[in-house]
């Protein structure tokens, strides 16, 4: 053991109601692996917590032997913050345990759990709260960042149902914090990301939802490029008020559903979700009218399968990398350098979402969290590289960053959206949060975290007060 000695490890697994593991323990590489096949690393310990209480015990364990300190939720992000080389790894995979309140609408819901676990949960009981695109994405991480995905025009973003938290500090002090209690805090941790403490449990407010919702996926090929995101952008602005859409530019699986001819083809696919039941039809009906799809799709299915339908995507383990940014219009303009970009990828996992940022979404006062961004009505374009060997993801990482490049110029926001960061370049993350939040938030960290123990993230430096 180089970094730490036996007797070291020994005192911290004495403090814990979990486990501590270290390099040749049995379930070390497991433990240290994370969703991204590109993050290689090796925590000098894992402290897989079963309290808060042990999260206290981890911190200072830390601090006494002067150890960085990195936190693991769903081990989801890109960027692998979850794992250094030589940190002690706070992994909150201990803690899902997931308590729905049907009468209340309400979810208690473990800083460790993922959104598959808390959507199988409510959905007993026919309620959702928004929550990302991919199932497996972990509910911390996602939150923290802000979090949307297909019910964020009819119910915002996962923040805004945020209700209060338990949050561990630096210092290890335990506090709840909510509107009432700690409210600098708790205004700090929707949207300002992991820089603040460990989130050991989220209470959310939960909607009616499903449990079946209709689907309807129609797709154009490549060569179609133009002339579909045109027409797709009118169709989006005519949606009715509170139907969840996607645009992707992606290749067609080959799903039951997709002509053999066009399986693993390049396109783009425009997808829409009606959680009432009785609006896709004339949505779908317009669309065969003023630009036929080369296939589509149309259909109920439970709303728990719609949050594992982009799952398969870019598997867990695949190397992947991924930018974005914000635009308040799809303008032709930017639809040019889509197209331009689109078709030069290489790896069939590589793909490019659109996802309209509105409704619920801007009903929500720019200040009244620290999301990142504008709660102006616009949309959220993400590039990611995913693939399953180094040659295809060496080629579809300068993919990524060129056609970010060139997208720079149209946006309204390059910072981008803090959870779609692989790389979290200072400019980038100010540009995100804008100087006003910023400046803000930094504030509240020289509170809370004033020697930024927190730093493995999109980070916020704290201020110099």
């Amino acid at each position: 053991m180089t970094s730490l000695d036996i007797q070291s490890v020994d005192s911290l697994r004495a403090a814990l109601t979990g486990v501590a593991i270290v390099a040749g323990d049995e379930g070390y590489d497991e433990a240290r692996r994370v969703w991204n096949g590109e993050i290689d690393r090796h925590p000098a310990v894992i402290a897989r917590c079963a309290s808060a209480e042990d999260v206290a015990a981890s911190l200072a364990f830390a601090r006494e032997r002067g150890l960085d300190v990195t936190v693991r939720g769903g081990g989801h992000n890109l960027s692998g913050a979850a794992v250094q080389d030589g940190a002690l790894m706070i992994d909150l995979s201990g803690l899902r345990a997931i308590d729905i309140n049907p009468g209340a609408r309400t979810a208690r819901v473990g800083g460790g759990a993922t959104w598959a676990e808390l959507d199988a949960a409510a959905q007993a009981h026919g309620l959702a709260t928004p929550g990302g695109t991919v199932s497996d994405t972990g509910i911390g991480g996602l939150t923290l960042g802000g979090g949307f995905g297909w019910l964020t025009p009819r119910h915002g973003l996962s923040i805004d149902n945020l209700l209060s938290a338990e949050i561990v500090l630096a210092s290890g002090q335990v506090l709840d914090v909510s509107e009432d209690d700690h409210s600098e805090l708790f205004w700090a941790i929707r949207g300002g990301g992991g820089n603040f403490g460990v989130v050991t449990e989220f209470r959310f407010r939960l909607h009616p939802v499903g449990p079946l919702v209709q689907l309807g996926m129609f797709f154009w090929s490549v060569e179609h490029g133009t002339e579909a995101l045109r027409f797709a952008r009118d169709v989006l602005a005519g949606l009715p008020g509170g139907m969840g859409a996607m645009m992707v530019g992606f290749n067609a699986p080959p799903a039951p559903f997709v002509p053999e001819e066009y399986h693993l083809k390049p396109g783009y696919a425009l997808t829409i979700v009606d959680f009432d039941g009785d609006k896709l039809d004339g949505v779908a009906a317009k669309i065969r009218e003023g630009l036929p799809a080369q296939f589509e799709m149309v259909s109920p299915i439970p709303y728990a399968e719609l949050q594992k339908m982009l799952d398969a995507a870019i598997p867990p383990h695949s190397l992947s990398y991924e930018k974005s940014v914000y635009v308040e219009e799809l303008t032709d303009e930017l639809i040019d350098v889509i197209t331009r970009y689109l078709p030069r990828k290489s790896s069939p996992m590589s793909l490019m979402p659109i996802f309209p940022m509105n409704g619920a979404y801007s009903a929500v006062p720019e200040e009244a969290t620290a999301f990142g961004g504008t709660r102006r009505p616009g949309f959220t374009l993400g590039m990611a590289a995913g693939a399953p060997n180094r040659e295809l993801f060496e080629a579809d990482r300068a993919w990524v960053r060129a056609f970010w490049e060139a997208l720079v110029p149209h946006s309204s926001n390059y910072g981008g959206y803090v959870n779609f960061m692989s790389e979290f370049e200072n400019d980038r993350v100010r540009a995100s949060y804008g100087p006003a939040k910023y400046e803000r938030l930094s504030r509240i960290k020289a509170v809370y975290d004033p020697e930024n123990v927190f730093h493995h993230n999109a980070n916020i430096k704290p201020a110099q007060i």
